[in-house]
C-alpha cells in the first residue's frame, strides 16, 4: 500500500495520520437480493405517501364518481384515474426496495485492489465510511450507510437514494402523482358545477358539511401534490438530460466523464432502445454495459 503504484486514497477521513491498511476490512460483505432501508423517518414518509393516494381514492370514487348520473363519465374517470394511482403506486415500489445503485460494503481490502491490476499512476479512492472503494461520481448516504453510484439525492418519501439502478422508478412516480393530482383537479371542477347546478343533497352520497370538506382537503392535497411533483419531475428530467446528478450540481464537481447527447442520457436511464417499457415501472431498463468502477487518473 506504500509503493507509488497503484495510489490508494481514502476520502472524506478525519481522523490524520491512519493507514490505509487500517481500514480494511477482513471480509466483503454478501450481497442482498432484498433492499429495504430501516429507517423510522423514511417509512412514516412512505406509509403516509400510500396513505394521502388512498385517501384521494376513496373521495374520486365515493364523493365524486359513484353518485354521479353519467354512468360514461364515471367509467372512463374511474378507470383511467385508477390506472394511474396503480402505476404510481408500483413506481413507488419499485424505488423503493429496488437497489439504488450501492457499491459493495466492505470490499476495499489489499487482495481485492491488488487484483484489479490497476496501470501506474491510477488513484483508487476507497470511503472510510463504508470501507468500500469508492467509484466515481458515487457518494456516500448516511442514511443508507452506503455509497451509492450516482447518487442523486436521499428522498424520505420513498425510504431510499435516488441513483443509478433506481432514478427511472423515482422519475416515473413522480410523473403518474402530478397526472392523478392534475385528473383530481380537473374533475374537482366539474364536480363543483353539477354541485352548484343541483341539489348538493343528490350530488354525493354523503352529507353537504361532509361532502365539502372531503373535496377541500382533496383539493389542498392535489394542488400540494400538483406543484411539488412538477417541480421534482422537472428537476430530475434536466438532471438526467445534462448527466450530472443534484449533489454533483450542488457541489459543483468538475466533470470528468464523457459528455453525451441528452437522448443518449435519457436511454441511459430508461433503457435501451426507446419503446412503451419507458413508462411502465415493471421494465427493468437495461443501462449497457457500463465498467462498475471507473478510475480517475
Amino acid at each position: 500500500m506504500r509503493s507509488p503504484v497503484p495510489r490508494f486514497r481514502d476520502v472524506e477521513r478525519q481522523a490524520s495520520g491512519v493507514q490505509p491498511t487500517q481500514w480494511l476490512p477482513p471480509c466483503h460483505e454478501q450481497p442482498n437480493n432484498m433492499w429495504f432501508i430501516r429507517d423510522a423517518c423514511g417509512i412514516i414518509c412512505a406509509i403516509i405517501t400510500w396513505l394521502l393516494v388512498f385517501f384521494a381514492e376513496f373521495v374520486v370514487l365515493f364523493v365524486m364518481l359513484i353518485p354521479s348520473k353519467n354512468l360514461t363519465y364515471s367509467l372512463v374517470n374511474g378507470t383511467l384515474f385508477n390506472s394511474l394511482a396503480f402505476l404510481a403506486l408500483a413506481s413507488h415500489f419499485r424505488a423503493m426496495c429496488n437497489d439504488p445503485g450501492a457499491v459493495p460494503k466492505g470490499n476495499a481490502t489489499k487482495e481485492y485492489i491488488e487484483s484489479l491490476q490497476l496501470k501506474p499512476g491510477q488513484v483508487v479512492y476507497k470511503c472510510p465510511k463504508c470501507c468500500s472503494i469508492k467509484p466515481d461520481r458515487a457518494h456516500h448516504c448516511s442514511v443508507c450507510k452506503r455509497c451509492i453510484r450516482k447518487m442523486d439525492h436521499h428522498c424520505p418519501w420513498v425510504n431510499n437514494c435516488v441513483g443509478e439502478n433506481n432514478q427511472k422508478y423515482f422519475v416515473l412516480f413522480t410523473m403518474y402523482i402530478c397526472l392523478i393530482s392534475l385528473h383530481t383537479l380537473v374533475m374537482m371542477v366539474f364536480h363543483f358545477l353539477y354541485c352548484f347546478e343541483d341539489d348538493w343533497t343528490k350530488c354525493s352520497t354523503f352529507s353537504p358539511p361532509a361532502t365539502v370538506i372531503l373535496l377541500i382537503l382533496l383539493c389542498f392535497e392535489g394542488l400540494l401534490f400538483l406543484i411539488f411533483t412538477s417541480v421534482m419531475f422537472g428537476t430530475q428530467i434536466h438532471s438526467i438530460c445534462t448527466d450530472e446528478t443534484g449533489i454533483e450540481q450542488l457541489k459543483k464537481e468538475e466533470r470528468r466523464w464523457a459528455k453525451k447527447t441528452k437522448w443518449m442520457n435519457m436511454k441511459a436511464v430508461f433503457g435501451h432502445p426507446f419503446s412503451i417499457a419507458w413508462l411502465s415501472p415493471f421494465s427493468t431498463p437495461d443501462h449497457g454495459k457500463a465498467d462498475l468502477y471507473q478510475y480517475v487518473v
